[in-house]
């Protein structure tokens, strides 16, 4: 494979997860059905709940510092086709895990990749674009301009 065509591949694959992290778990489901996309699958792991430890960056120099502890939800499947997908999720949704395992698998797959991306993905990515605009909306809305008048005197 071309490797032009692969790193396309993998740009996809990285969209698809982002988008299926980001959603909420019910809402991944109601697409799912409506989908109408096969939920048959081998679980090869999980799901299995753990936690991750969470870093953050501090001071002008990027000094790091353990910040905290979150929970993660974890599942690998196969379909019956033989793709493998994986999915990390925060906090304890076993379901919402298990589907975006299948979505990954059934994205790696040409015969269910363009349902997956257009009937799952598409509408993830506008619904988060949508609540982005919102809440930008909002923040300006609060926007404060401070400016410095020059009373002329010196």
């Amino acid at each position: 494979m071309p490797r032009e065509r692969e790193a396309e591949i993998n740009a996809a694959r990285h969209r698809r997860m982002a988008a299926l992290a980001h959603a909420d778990g019910a809402r991944i489901a109601e697409l799912w059905t409506g989908a109408g996309l096969p939920v048959d699958c081998e679980v090869l792991r999980g799901p299995e709940t753990g936690l991750v430890m969470l870093r953050g960056r501090i001071g002008g120099g990027g000094g790091r510092f353990n910040l905290g502890d979150a929970t993660v939800t974890r599942m690998t499947v196969r379909i019956p086709s033989g793709e493998i997908g994986h999915a990390y999720a925060l906090g304890r949704d076993g379901d919402k895990a298990r589907l975006s395992a299948l979505a990954d698998a059934l994205g790696q797959s040409p015969a269910y990749r363009e349902t997956v991306e257009a009937r799952i993905v598409a509408p993830l990515l506008a619904e988060a674009e949508k609540a982005d605009r919102r809440r930008r909306g909002e923040t300006a809305a609060t926007k404060v301009d401070f400016f410095t008048m020059v009373r002329g005197e010196d």
